[in-house]
């Protein structure tokens, strides 16, 4: 496993544990098809929630949801398509969270950013 996957994993289960702790029930980490993935996908109620997590060590180079580009975004609601019509989940309401992890000082912190983009 390389050093940026190893991390990609920590960042992914870092947010799972923050998740939780704000009472949502996590149903699938790294859901993957041919041409996208999605990080996390949880329950928060009623709702479907398509997790992208981005970890930074500073926003030197712009924070994690900037790096959620309008190309990386269509290819989650893709992915999240397949999920769907996989698991016949479609009437379920749905949505779309960034949720970014930054480390400071060996610290981390989380900035949730809930509807962050929609499937348009």
């Amino acid at each position: 496993m390389t050093d940026n996957v190893r991390r990609g994993r920590d960042a992914e289960s870092r947010a799972a544990d923050y998740l939780m702790k704000k009472g949502y029930k996590i149903i699938r980490r790294n859901y993957q098809i041919r041409g996208g993935e999605i990080d996390l996908i949880a329950k928060d109620g009623d709702w479907l929630v398509f997790i992208e997590v981005k970890m930074r060590s500073s926003d030197a180079f712009g924070t994690g949801a900037e790096a959620v580009t309008k190309k990386k975004q269509q290819a989650i609601v893709r992915t999240a398509c397949r999920y769907i019509y996989e698991n016949n989940c479609a009437n379920s309401p749905m949505r779309f969270d960034v949720l970014e992890l930054t480390v400071r000082e060996g610290r981390f912190y989380a900035r949730h950013i809930i509807n962050a983009f929609l499937a348009n």
